[in-house]
């Protein structure tokens, strides 16, 4: 007579897949539009173009939303100087920013503006004014919390695609912001 012998063995295997959609990376991006019109209303230029998010502009972000308690978000506008060639880094801050210096041809501070709501990811603003009050050059735009002075956090900055603008007096340029993540 013959006798077989078979051994049984568990066994069980599990495997995580990464990649093919499994990961997302969040970004912080962003788009100013700027139009300028002269003193009789009539569209000078326009143009849009992305910005640098830079990393203090990023903590903030992640300070506020991950273990802010009751905050509360002042955001202001600025232009960037055109009278030279403007460079952004990510170390940038609203009291270091040795690449661009900012443009103050305008009547008032750096200029509050309204937001819409948040939707598919993106927010943006309303346009927001500035009256020009003297002839020069604007670079760009950027973002930070103060209405004036280098205390504030320093959000994002950007140039102009297509060079720096010449600004009369008499101009206003409508500003918007579009934040997206």
């Amino acid at each position: 007579m013959q006798s077989e012998k078979i051994n049984l063995v568990d066994s069980m295997g599990a495997q995580v897949a990464v990649g093919s959609g499994l990961s997302e990376d969040l970004c912080a991006t962003g788009v100013y539009s700027v139009e300028c019109l002269d003193a009789s209303g009539q569209v000078k230029w326009s143009e849009e173009f992305k910005n640098l998010v830079v990393t203090v502009g990023k903590n903030d972000i992640l300070d506020k939303y991950f273990a802010g308690s009751a905050y509360t978000a002042a955001w202001y506008l600025g232009l960037v100087d055109g009278t030279s060639s403007p460079t952004y880094a990510a170390g940038d801050t609203l009291a270091s920013h040795s690449g661009w210096t900012e443009n103050t041809g305008y009547s008032g501070t750096r200029k509050a503006p309204a937001w819409g709501s948040a939707s598919a990811g993106s927010k943006a603003s309303t346009a927001t004014s500035f009256t020009i009050n003297a002839s020069g050059t604007v670079a760009g735009a950027f973002m930070c919390t103060a209405t004036s002075g280098t205390s504030g956090v320093l959000y994002s900055a950007g140039s102009f695609t297509g060079g720096n603008r010449i600004v009369a007096n008499g101009d206003t340029l409508n500003v918007t912001y579009t934040a997206s993540v």
